[in-house]
């Protein structure tokens, strides 16, 4: 299989940005949008000479697509997913996968059965930044991880809340800043810590009236491993601030990065104003490398006019080559179910008042 030929699932506002990104890919094309709107549908797949679809299962009947994009709200992904996974065609998911875990495991099944790629996007697993993080934690630079911590602390206000009519309620969003925006902190923190024996939490509507869902989470982790985390995610802090992983090994070194700075990134609304980059590195011998891994994360960034699309574009690359060499892709199906049953842990322990073992 050469091109990829694609659907996208949704024509929202990140929609617009994988299409983009989609046209732009050497290995890749847009085919077909479906959207239950079909004027939004239409308006989306005439800029890419696509066919529009009002429904999912017409668009993996119709034979036009080996791989499809699902940007619809969050509740929503399972439907579409299972439809286009049940038909023999791969499936990358917007985060979070879903929002339970029985959509997850679903999901999971159709294409384990199906024998086709389920991937889920967490695009700042690509960063440069985050990426040595890896590195250096896989080949033990700072001995075993003993404590992992992962912060988020933004700005939602009432605009961006009334912006779509799904956002800030629970049965059309699924949940608040641990569903919408924390989930790439919390993938970060999974893949650098390993799996989690248990998580106490509290969470609540601090300062948004005009929402039902929560804007501010805090939690405390027992990895597997014996090491300790600590999680703090808010919608809260104006303008917004910035999101940040970090990873302190046993040996005393540590490493960090910081994923998000300035104001926070909203689709189809604004801009990434500065650049993923390392803030923390103090593995022996390698503290004086920490400028020269900032001056080379700005230079990237400043090359490139759209920093979401461009790293959108590196994930969505990476997945073509998935399918092309019939491997599992980078952010698997079950890298997305772990997200979940993270954030769903989160809400059960802040609703029980208890510590939540895991496996759910």
């Amino acid at each position: 299989m050469s091109q990829i030929r694609f659907g996208i699932v949704g024509a929202g506002k990140v929609a617009q940005n994988h299409a983009e990104v989609i046209a732009a890919l050497p290995d890749a094309t847009l085919t077909a949008v479906t959207s239950r709107t079909a004027a939004k549908a239409e308006t989306l797949a005439a800029k890419y000479d696509a066919r529009a679809f009002t429904d999912t299962p017409a668009m993996i009947a119709s034979g036009l697509v080996d791989a499809v994009i699902i940007c619809t709200p969050h509740p929503e992904h399972a439907t579409p997913a299972l439809a286009a996974l049940n038909g023999g065609v791969h499936v990358l998911v917007e985060k979070p996968l879903a929002v339970s875990l029985a959509d997850c495991d679903a999901m999971i099944s159709a294409a384990e059965r199906s024998g086709v790629k389920l991937g889920v996007i967490s695009q700042r697993r690509c960063y440069p930044s985050t990426q040595r993080v890896k590195a250096a934690i896989d080949a033990g630079k700072i001995g075993k991880p003993i404590i992992g911590t992962a912060t988020l602390l933004g700005w939602r206000d009432q605009k961006y809340y009334e912006s779509d009519p799904w956002r800030g309620k629970w049965e059309a969003e699924g949940g608040g800043v641990l569903v919408n925006q924390a989930p790439h902190q919390l993938d970060l923190l999974l893949w650098y810590m390993g799996e989690i024996d248990e998580v106490f939490a509290y969470w609540g509507n601090l300062n948004h009236p005009y929402i039902e869902v929560e804007d501010t989470a805090a939690a405390v982790v027992r990895f597997k491993s014996g090491a300790i985390g600590n999680i703090l995610v808010s919608n809260s802090q104006k303008p917004g601030l910035y999101g940040k992983v970090h990873v302190h090994g046993e040996n005393g070194a540590s490493v960090g990065v910081q994923t998000d700075g300035g104001s926070m990134f909203v689709a189809g609304m604004t801009k990434i104003l500065e650049p993923p980059l390392n803030d923390l590195w103090t593995i022996p011998g390698e503290e004086s490398l920490l400028a020269g891994f900032q001056e080379a994360d700005r230079a990237e960034f400043n090359s490139t006019d759209d920093p979401i699309n461009y790293y959108f574009s590196r994930q969505v690359a990476e997945f073509v080559e998935a399918i092309q060499e019939d491997r599992a892709p980078m952010v698997t199906g079950w890298d997305g179910r772990r997200v979940v049953e993270l954030f769903n842990a989160i809400y059960e322990s802040g609703r029980r008042g208890v510590a939540v073992k895991f496996p759910l």
